[in-house]
């Protein structure tokens, strides 16, 4: 995933850092991603978000907030609205650069954000929030004991996360004026929101105050027992599948033809977890999970590599005995591919007893009113497979470095 870095004029003219991370492949849509309340543009859950995007060729430019992570500019000398600004900010510097946002992905307060700032942006087919308010002032919640202290100072230092920021009472009028009733409403475009009913920061009552507000298409999906951070990596990865899945519905993502001589493309296989064996598989618009059992220090959360051999022998077996039978118009109803894969010793079929080969054993269930002599024809049609004969002829696989 080639990653450029940045800095561009926010709300103030501050300069802002961001990141632009893009796709390996064709470059089919944009997203702009706002992190949560005193977040930045590097936790967990946005890196994997934005990888799981850019793997479907979808860009994502995540950005800190004036005053957060690594932009410049005073955090007790902004608020709400200046969020919202920041990201308009973002959206033009997109456009300037030729690829105007068709996604906003707003976590946290940073989904009120993107809420209240996607009406003025007209590039925008679809907006995803994650654990958003629905009312801004929320965020007050974490520092309410020094609320007394910031109406009487004006301003007072408080710890979030383990870390000291000063809250200014400009923060706490500007949040209390936040209201997003009319920006839902008003939302011209289709939203998704995953929001966990166990989160202990913005409750789950939220997310159905979003959904009463806006206006179809809407969809609402629950993160299950996923933390408010989604610090669990399973949680981030789930929901980058979700969001990625759902948006590919509302953004136009076709790709260009496939190169002279690869008539399917290229698959790409990429690391998802470099801790242990989990792969992201992308071939055109499809996305599959490849992994290995717990067992062998997998996740078990995809087929096993042999487990897509083994798909495959399948899927074609299953493809080419129905184009069969279509063509001859039988009554085949239902074609059912059983596949087994295993290790033999090669004395079991060619008498060499120090290696091994690969063995696949197919059952084949064939449902509709056929005589004898059509399942045995579609037997023998079975073996005319492509992927069967690939499998059973020699191969050549030519190796590079990139």
């Amino acid at each position: 995933m080639p990653t450029t870095r940045f800095t561009f004029p926010g709300h103030d003219g501050q300069q802002l850092a961001a990141r632009l991370d893009m796709p390996d492949g064709p470059h089919l849509a944009t997203a702009l991603f706002a992190h949560c309340f005193t977040c930045s543009k590097d936790i967990p859950a946005a890196r994997r978000i934005a990888a799981r995007l850019a793997s479907m060729g979808i860009a994502v430019l995540r950005f800190d907030f004036t005053g957060l992570g690594h932009s410049d500019g005073e955090f007790e000398n902004t608020n709400f609205t200046t969020n919202v600004q920041d990201l308009i900010a973002a959206c033009a510097e997109l456009e300037a650069r030729g690829m105007p946002p068709a996604l906003l992905i707003g976590h946290s307060l940073g989904g009120a954000a993107v809420l209240k700032a996607a009406p003025e942006m007209p590039s925008v087919k679809a907006v995803v929030t994650i654990g958003a308010p629905f009312d801004p002032e929320h965020v007050t919640h974490n520092f309410a004991d020094s609320l007394p202290d910031i109406i009487r100072d004006g301003v007072a230092e408080v710890t979030l996360g383990g870390r000291p920021f000063r809250i200014s009472n400009d923060f706490l009028e500007d949040v209390a004026q936040g209201e997003l009733t009319p920006a839902i409403a008003g939302l011209n475009a289709a939203l998704l929101i995953l929001h966990a009913p166990r989160d202990a920061v913005v409750s789950i009552n939220n997310a159905s105050e979003i959904f009463l507000a806006a206006k179809h298409p809407k969809s609402f999906i629950t993160l299950d027992d996923a933390d408010h951070l989604l610090s669990q990596a399973a949680d981030a990865e789930y929901a980058a599948d979700v969001v990625a899945t759902w948006a590919s519905r509302y953004l136009d993502l076709r790709r260009p033809a496939p190169p002279i001589g690869i008539p399917e493309g290229v698959l790409r296989v990429s690391e998802a977890d470099p801790a242990g064996f989990l792969q992201d598989i992308q071939s055109g618009p499809h996305h599959i999970l490849a992994d290995e059992p717990a067992a062998y220090g997998g996740t078990n959360r995809g087929l096993t590599p042999y487990g897509f051999l083994s798909a495959g022998l399948g899927a074609c077996t299953s493809m080419t005995i129905r184009m069969y039978a279509r063509r001859k118009g039988w009554p085949l109803d239902h074609v059912r591919v059983d596949v087994t894969h295993d290790k033999v010793h090669g004395q079991d079929a060619s008498g060499d007893t120090t290696s091994k080969i690969d063995s696949f054993k197919r059952t084949i269930t064939l449902t509709g009113d056929l005589d004898d002599t059509q399942r045995a024809r579609l037997l023998e049609i079975a073996d005319r497979c492509p992927v069967h004969q690939s499998l059973e002829r020699s191969n050549h696989i030519e190796t590079v470095l990139a």
